[in-house]
């Protein structure tokens, strides 16, 4: 019996960047460190902080003036940013670069008071931060899920109407949305460079290299990770059995019961021991064969901020 690891898979740069932010944050400052929203979707990573010392809140309001806040990797709105400077917090912003280009396409549009519709998920945290970019109260922001909300849409200006998305959607899910959406209106603009992010595109693709060989395949994920949640959807899509899980807690033997190759990945916010602890319980239970899948090599880095260097070691 086999198991077959996907390559890419777990932490992608934005999320080792946010991280770093929190741990340099809590050896400089040496004080409490608060974090807006979960700083990732991963409920071991969210423990492991709590741990030492960080607290989370939703609210900017329930953090004391003058306070350390950390912007989670997801972003916040520009109302989030504004309440934080009148509460003379101390700003250390851990959204992910790839993000933020996402929050300079809507301000823009914003400015021009250009109409714009935003792919993505509704509730999700990156979703909040990137709606909150658009403040021109002449123009509007759409929040789009599905081919079928595209018909209830009502646009002002189909000349002047400009799309985005969410970094951590389905690619193949939001190209049947962006299709529908250029037929229906032919004059829309769009990014230069899609908005889906290199890892959650490089860990989609993996999934594909994944399902040709496995009977059942495992997400190592949160329940409310976007991308997680993306690579469970593809899996089904693609006819493999697939179980989203939090932790080697989740599985369940009646799952892999005369099961002889098992796949596992894990989502951009979900670290490696979460994959070596699967991978330890499958070997006792008689996996003892690991093949890793080739696949891209990430090589992405996102720099931290300056005053949180150590020794100008990163």
């Amino acid at each position: 019996m086999k198991i077959m690891l996907a390559n890419p898979r777990g932490f992608c740069a934005g999320v080792k960047r946010a991280i770093l932010i929190v741990e340099n944050a809590l050896k400089i400052y040496k004080k409490t460190i608060y974090v807006n929203h979960e700083l990732v979707h991963n409920q071991h990573v969210i423990k492991q902080l709590r741990k030492k010392g960080v607290i989370f809140v939703e609210n900017i309001e329930q953090i004391p003036d003058g306070e350390i806040i950390v912007f989670s990797a997801h972003g916040v709105s520009k109302k989030t940013q504004q309440q934080a400077i009148q509460k003379k917090l101390i700003i250390l912003n851990a959204t992910c670069p790839l993000v933020t280009k996402v929050h300079k396409e809507v301000s823009a549009c914003s400015k021009r008071g250009i109409e714009t519709i935003l792919i993505g998920k509704k509730g999700h945290a990156e979703v909040k931060g990137i709606i909150g970019q658009y403040e021109n109260k002449n123009g509007k922001i759409h929040l789009i899920e599905s081919v079928k909300d595209i018909k209830q849409l009502l646009i002002k200006n189909t000349n002047k109407l400009h799309f985005v998305t969410q970094t951590t959607l389905s690619i193949t899910q939001t190209k049947k949305i962006i299709s529908v959406l250029k037929k229906t209106f032919p004059q829309i603009s769009h990014p230069k460079k899609e908005d889906i992010c290199y890892a959650t595109t490089n860990r989609q693709k993996a999934m594909y290299n994944l399902s040709k060989t496995s009977e059942i395949i495992l997400v190592i994920g949160s329940k409310n990770s976007s991308n997680s949640n993306s690579l469970k959807e593809l899996g089904t899509e693609l006819g493999v059995l697939t179980k989203l899980i939090d932790s080697v807690s989740d599985i369940r033997k009646k799952w892999i019961k005369n099961i002889s190759c098992i796949g596992i990945t894990a989502g951009a916010s979900a670290p490696e021991i979460l994959v070596q602890q699967v991978i330890q319980y499958l070997q006792k239970i008689g996996f003892s064969r690991i093949i890793e899948i080739n696949g891209t090599k990430e090589k992405n880095f996102f720099n931290i901020p300056k005053q949180l260097l150590i020794n100008n070691i990163v």
